[in-house]
């Protein structure tokens, strides 16, 4: 099956790490990049750039120019998926943390009515409700995914 990971990459180790354990169940896996173009042409670590687009005003357009090339590179990979695993770990305290790029990746693969896993609970944030529509099941094991229908929705007829 192919299979997109999601989530915050503070989480990038943990995708790794999950990434690995898909493959061994026969997986294909995709995931966020570990390096981008940089503002100089030459490779830069996402966590570098992470912290710069931190420190960056509105108005830095380089640094918001390779967040949409990074956000659309991504939502291609939830196209290109069967499914996606959204790795929602503990962040600023919250546990199952979810921000606003994976609830958008989440969004889409609802919309394309791609099944959605989550490795923890849903958390308690404002977007819960968002998040409980979604229908996200939550997978403890990743050998749980294959006895999973392949479809969570039915659209409705107009």
């Amino acid at each position: 099956m192919k299979i997109t990971l999601c989530g915050s990459i503070a989480f990038y180790n943990e995708m790794l790490a999950a990434q690995k354990q898909l493959e061994e169940l026969g997986h294909e896996v995709r995931l966020p990049p570990h390096e981008i173009p940089g503002p100089d042409g030459r490779p830069m670590a996402v966590a570098d750039y992470y912290k710069l687009r931190k420190e960056s005003g509105d108005d830095a357009a380089w640094v918001w120019d390779q967040k949409e090339r990074s956000m659309r590179a991504h939502f291609d990979k939830v196209i290109w998926s069967d499914i996606i695993v959204v790795t929602n770990y503990e962040k600023r305290g919250i546990k199952g943390y979810i921000g606003a790029n994976t609830l958008m990746e989440m969004g889409l693969a609802c919309h394309l009515q791609k099944p959605i896993y989550l490795m923890f609970e849903i958390p308690d944030l404002d977007y819960r409700e968002e998040i409980l529509g979604m229908k996200p099941q939550i997978v403890s094991d990743f050998t749980q995914i294959y006895n999973q229908p392949q479809k969570f929705f039915v659209m409705a007829s107009e």
